[in-house]
């Protein structure tokens, strides 16, 4: 039997709607996804409308009953759980049947799959073929794994009748508990920083522990950008007993979304470090796990757990997949952006996904757009933009906020606000009128801009879900908000999910005729554009701690670009492009010599 997964690559997290039905979509092929389940409006919504679609006896859960956020959450994973079951006993039946659909589905596969080989053995045999096959994929084949996306952030308290609720009716509390009240066997994706609470949370349910056969039902994965900040958060949950099966290292800005910048370190360089150093992340997790287990009396595995590395955030040819499996010896490679215009995998209304096709480098762009006052990665000219411009040529600003998710400014009320809300514009805009006799015309530009760039997103992020689904959208008209990383401006049209999987192994090129920077320089560049930018806005005389900071920063970036130089020169892959990645190693590293930070106040 080959156990292991069929891909090296997944389809991470976008947004809170582009992957909400991915693996129904395709986790018959084998094709991991990630589902966002911190909004359970949505989830309602998409477990109602799969349930008509498919005759399943999934109800309503309105949002009177007791403990909904979770209880809906569960029965949407329950369902797809059940509908992805089904698929994938159809699709075993389909090629074992079906000639053309078995040679359509080896060509997905990797090229130096064990499966595919075997496939095509049994293929080229001929006697008895569907016999064989069927006997073959009972065996060897298994479906895309069903994970979920909590970004630890949004954990909004919750209220009701004017009485706080317990803290495990926090939003991401509820959602962890809707995931661990399901049936699926999968993993959560834990994402933008530690939460402790919710991380000691999770010791609640006994699906996150290993059982006697070194199981686990439910995993956890941790996001990371970082060494520092895996070892940090992988021994906290170690302490509680909790082993972290995946650490999944994202780009600071070379990603979909929200950016978390790291102070200079490179992906190359902290993808080097996950490799030396793996081992000693799995024996300082295994220590302090077992000392916890044991004191739980909870069954103690002998060896350490399978702990796997993977890495997403601007990958875009199947020689950087190919490199990047090899090279730090990975186990699987997320691609996101991309799969935004492959139809049969993201959730995408047609508008959209031309737009994204038809947008060019300049268009993407790190905004302000977030609530959450962390870069988020957009493109302009979406139907959000465009109807927000609409209504401040009225003087008109900030959103309705139907859902409250990231209504987390204590600002002005101790139950939340959300800075992308009307409620909260009109009082910020009130405070800053008051202050237009101290400040100049520009200042007060530039301070208006930033309270009236707020977008919002709970219902942004979800509506092209709605759109393709002709799901009726209720409520403020507020168009879509799409989330896309840089990476994108190099695909320029919509592609069958055969293709994409092709273009990721390399049996075919779907890229657009434009010169595309490797990987690792196009991270490099917005870097230094982040560094300079960060300089040249900083208003004030900045205090020691702030220079020290950009002083690591650029220390750290020229490490980085030494890093690379030894890499490039040694290794086997991008030939083609080794000279010019060499010349714009050189011009960043001048560049950066440029760029003058101040002296250190005495």
């Amino acid at each position: 039997m080959i156990n292991k997964p069929l891909h090296s690559f997944h389809i991470p997290v976008m947004g809170l709607s582009y992957t909400i039905d991915s693996p129904i979509r395709v986790a018959q092929y084998g094709i991991s996804s990630v589902v966002s389940i911190i909004d359970d409006e949505i989830v309602e919504k998409m477990k109602n409308f799969y349930s008509r679609k498919f005759n399943l006896n999934y109800f309503g859960i309105s949002t009177k009953t007791e403990d909904y956020r979770a209880k809906r959450i569960t029965d949407y994973l329950n369902m797809m759980d059940d509908i992805v079951t089904e698929k994938f006993e159809s699709f075993k039946e389909e090629i074992s049947k079906n000639t053309e659909a078995l040679k359509n589905f080896i060509m997905m596969l990797p090229n130096t799959s064990e499966l595919k080989n075997g496939l095509q053995n049994i293929l080229n045999q001929g006697d008895s073929l569907a016999f064989n096959i069927r006997n073959f994929v009972e065996k060897n084949l298994i479906p895309g794994s069903i994970d979920v996306n909590i970004m630890t952030k949004v954990d909004k308290d919750n209220y009701k009748k004017n009485e706080q609720l317990p803290v495990i009716y926090n939003d991401a509390h509820a959602s962890l508990r809707g995931f661990a009240q399901s049936k699926i066997a999968s993993s959560v994706v834990l994402s933008a920083g530690m939460n402790p609470r919710l991380y000691s949370y999770i010791e609640e349910f006994d699906d996150f522990f290993p059982d006697a056969n070194n199981y686990i039902k439910k995993k956890i994965i941790l996001k990371v950008s970082d060494f520092r900040s895996a070892m940090i958060q992988g021994n906290f949950l170690a302490k509680k007993g909790l082993w972290v099966s995946e650490y999944r290292i994202e780009s600071g800005l070379n990603c979909g979304g929200h950016a978390f910048a790291t102070e200079g370190l490179l992906l190359g360089p902290i993808m080097e470090e996950f490799r030396q150093k793996k081992n000693e992340l799995i024996s300082s997790a295994h220590l302090l796990m077992i000392k916890t287990l044991e004191q739980k009396e909870k069954y103690i595995p002998a060896q350490p757990l399978e702990m796997k590395i993977t890495v997403q955030g601007g990958v875009g040819t199947s020689e950087e997949h190919s490199f990047l499996l090899e090279n730090y010896k990975i186990d699987s490679v997320g691609w996101g952006s991309p799969f935004l215009l492959v139809p049969e995998a993201t959730s995408v209304d047609i508008e959209t996904r031309n737009l994204l096709a038809k947008s060019k480098q300049n268009d993407f762009y790190l905004s302000n757009i977030s609530p959450l006052g962390v870069p988020f990665n957009t493109v302009k000219g979406t139907s959000n933009e465009i109807l927000k411009y609409q209504k401040e040529a009225k003087n008109k600003y900030g959103s309705s906020c139907p859902k409250k998710l990231l209504a987390l400014s204590k600002e002005y009320s101790p139950k939340g606000i959300c800075t992308a809300s009307k409620k909260y514009q009109e009082r910020k805009l009130k405070d800053l009128e008051d202050l237009i006799n101290e400040i100049t015309k520009d200042q007060f530009e530039s301070k208006k801009r930033e309270i009236t760039d707020k977008a919002c997103l709970c219902v942004g992020l979800v509506n092209s879900a709605y759109l393709e689904n002709k799901i009726e959208i209720k409520g403020e008209k507020q168009g879509v908000v799409i989330c896309p990383g840089p990476n994108l401006a190099y695909f320029d049209k919509e592609v069958s999910l055969s293709e994409m999987v092709n273009h990721i192994y390399g049996n075919t090129n779907i890229l657009a005729d434009v010169e595309r920077p490797n990987m690792f320089i196009n991270e490099l560049k917005m870097y230094v554009e982040h560094l300079k930018k960060e300089i040249l806005n900083f208003s004030g005389v900045p205090a020691n701690s702030q220079i020290k900071k950009w002083n690591t920063f650029k220390s750290n970036l020229l490490e980085g670009i030494q890093y690379y130089e030894e890499l490039f020169n040694k290794t086997l892959y991008f030939s083609k492009e080794k000279k010019k990645i060499k010349e714009q190693l050189d011009d960043f590293k001048l560049r950066l010599n440029e760029i003058s930070i101040p002296e250190l106040q005495k």
